[in-house]
C-alpha cells in the first residue's frame, strides 16, 4: 500500500481462533461492560439526585463517571461485536474516531484525577479556605478544564497520527486502534513528529503525577498531625479511594507504554492494555462506594 488513503480498514487483534473461546471472550467483556455501565450509571444518579451530595468531591466524582462510561464505551463494545461476528476488522474511519475518543477520554481522566488531588488537599490541608477555594464556579471551570484539555489534546494527536504515511500494512497486535500500533505501520520519518509530541506528552503527564504525589505528602503529614483517632480516619477515608484509583490508573498506564522493550510480548501488552483500558472504569465506582457512606445511602435511596 503506497500510504494512508489507500487504507479502507485496519485488522484487530483476535483474542483466539476457536469459535468458543472467542464466545467466551465477548461474554467476559459483556458481563464487564454491564457492570461498569451499571456502577457508574448509578454514581451518575445517586450525584445528580441526592443533594446531599452536591459538593465539589461528588461533582468531580460525577465527571469521573461520564468520563469512565465514554471509556469503555470507546473499545469494548467493538471487541465484543467483532468476537461475536468472527471477524476482526475496523474501518479506516471507525479507527480514527476510536483514537480521538480513546486519546480525549484518557488524558480528559488523567486531568480530573489531578483536580481531585488538589480538591482533597485544599480539603484536608486549608479546610477554612474550602469554601472559598472550591466554590462552584471554581469547580465548574476546573472540571471544564480538564474537559478541553482532553480535547485539544486528542484533535492534535489524532490529526498527527492520521497524517502520516501507512504504508506497512493494516493489521494491529492490539484490540482496538492505538496510536503506538499506528506509528508501526508508518514508512516515513514523518512518525517522529509524533514521537516528540509523544515525548512532549509525558512530560506534561509528568507534571501532574509530581503535583499528586506532593499533593498526598502533604496531606498525609496533615493527617498525622490530627490528634483524634477518629479524625485520622476519617481524613483517610476521603483520600483512600481516589489514591487507589490514581495507583490503578498510573500504574498500569506507565507499565503498558514506558516498559523496556525486553519485557515487551503480545500477550503482555494485551494484559497491560485491558488492565488500563477495560478494568479502571468497571472498578472504580466500587472502590468509591465501598466505605462511603453518604453515597451507599443515596444510592439506597
Amino acid at each position: 500500500m503506497s500510504n494512508s488513503s489507500s487504507l479502507n480498514e485496519f485488522l484487530l487483534l483476535d483474542f483466539a481462533d476457536r469459535r468458543e473461546l472467542q464466545l467466551l471472550h465477548f461474554l467476559l467483556f459483556l458481563g464487564i461492560y454491564l457492570a461498569a455501565l451499571l456502577g457508574n450509571s448509578l454514581i451518575i444518579t445517586a450525584v445528580a439526585c441526592d443533594h446531599h451530595l452536591h459538593t465539589p468531591m461528588y461533582f468531580f466524582l460525577l465527571n469521573l463517571s461520564l468520563l469512565d462510561l465514554g471509556f469503555i464505551s470507546t473499545t469494548v463494545p467493538k471487541s465484543m461485536a467483532n468476537s461475536l461476528w468472527d471477524t476482526t476488522a475496523i474501518s479506516y474511519t471507525a479507527c480514527a474516531a476510536q483514537v480521538f475518543f480513546f486519546v480525549f477520554l484518557i488524558s480528559a481522566e488523567y486531568c480530573l484525577l489531578t483536580v481531585m488531588a488538589y480538591d482533597r488537599f485544599i480539603a484536608i490541608c486549608k479546610p477554612l479556605h474550602y469554601r472559598t477555594l472550591m466554590g462552584s464556579r471554581a469547580c465548574v471551570r476546573m472540571a471544564a478544564a480538564a474537559w478541553a484539555s482532553g480535547f485539544l489534546y486528542s484533535v492534535l494527536h489524532t490529526g498527527n497520527t492520521f497524517a502520516i504515511p501507512l504504508c506497512q500494512g493494516n493489521t494491529m497486535d492490539q484490540f482496538f486502534c492505538e496510536i503506538p500500533q499506528l506509528l508501526k505501520l508508518s514508512c516515513s520519518d514523518v512518525y517522529l513528529r509524533e514521537v516528540g509530541l509523544i515525548v512532549v506528552s509525558i512530560c506534561l503527564a509528568s507534571v501532574c503525577f509530581i503535583f499528586i504525589v506532593l499533593s498526598y505528602v502533604h496531606i498525609f503529614t496533615a493527617v498525622l498531625r490530627i490528634p483524634s483517632e477518629q479524625g485520622r480516619h476519617k481524613a483517610f477515608s476521603m483520600c483512600l479511594p481516589h489514591l487507589a484509583v490514581v495507583s490503578l490508573f498510573v500504574s498500569t498506564v506507565m507499565f503498558a507504554y514506558l516498559k523496556p522493550p525486553s519485557l515487551s510480548s503480545p500477550a503482555l501488552d494485551l494484559v497491560m492494555s485491558i488492565l488500563y483500558s477495560v478494568v479502571p472504569p468497571a472498578v472504580n465506582p466500587l472502590i468509591y462506594s465501598m466505605r462511603n457512606k453518604e453515597l451507599k445511602e443515596a444510592l439506597k435511596k
